[in-house]
Parts: structure tokens; sequence; C-alpha cells
């Protein structure tokens, strides 16, 4: 009786589709996740909790934009509310420093895009402290 010689092969593991599985996984974990933005302008949001009202107020510039979008730095009407505007009558207000708290007092029903506009510009002059002001509730809607 003839009896057949098996030989004796080493097992292999064929890694091939465990590592595309591997980048599979990996490619869609820095697809999904999300990254943190770092803004460029740090704005304090107020509080609209009661404090003691204060006796004195550092040198600030403020910026009034009413309804119809009509801006006002430090109760001087621009000319009109163009970025440009916005950016020379700061720039005569305060010259080269940027340490000046700027307060931003936007009527409720301003367009939106004006608010943005003046932050954008604050920002890019260098402003880092920026505040947006607002007026205590007392509970009820108007």
């Amino acid at each position: 009786m003839k009896l057949q010689h098996y030989s004796l092969e080493e097992p292999t593991v064929d890694l091939t589709s465990l590592i595309d599985v591997v980048f599979l996984l990996l490619i869609f974990f820095m697809v999904s996740t999300t990254f943190e933005r770092q803004a460029l302008l740090k704005v304090d949001l107020p509080e609209a909790s009661e404090v003691e009202d204060r006796t004195e107020l550092p040198e600030s510039l403020e910026l009034v934009i009413d309804s119809e979008g009509r801006m006002y730095l430090n109760d001087r009407r621009l000319v009109d509310s163009d970025e440009r505007t916005l950016r020379a009558a700061i720039e005569e207000a305060v010259g080269e420093e940027r340490t000046v708290p700027l307060i931003l007092r936007a009527d409720r029903q301003t367009p939106h895009h004006y608010v943005v506009t003046a932050m954008d510009v604050a920002a890019q002059l260098g402003f880092g402290n920026l505040s947006i002001a607002t007026d205590r509730t007392n509970g009820s809607t108007e």
C-alpha cells in the first residue's frame, strides 16, 4: 500500500484585507471628526442678570447700529455703513491703540450683515476686547 506523502507547509495569514479595513476605518474617522474652529475675534457675550451700575467707565469706543443700518461711532453718525468708512472712522478715533474696549450696540431690527460687517472690521483692525450690549429684560416679552 502506497501512502501519499504530504509536505508540511507553514500556514500563512493574508493581512491585505485586514489592512484595507483598517485604512477604511481611519479614513472614516478622519472625515467624520469635527475640528474645533478658533475664532479670530473673541466676543464677550453679555449676561442679562442685574449688576451694579458702574460709576467709572474706562475710555471705550461705542458703535451703535440702528434698525436702518445707519452707524454711529461715539454718537457721531458715519457717512454710510460701508466697511471702508467704518474702518477709517475707527482708525481716526483710536489711532494705533487696539486695547480700547469696543462696545457694539445694535437695534434688534438691525439687518444681520451690518453687525457682521462691524465685527469683521474690528477683527481686521486687531481689537480683542469687543462687547455686544444688550438691555435687561423683566421677563416679559414685547
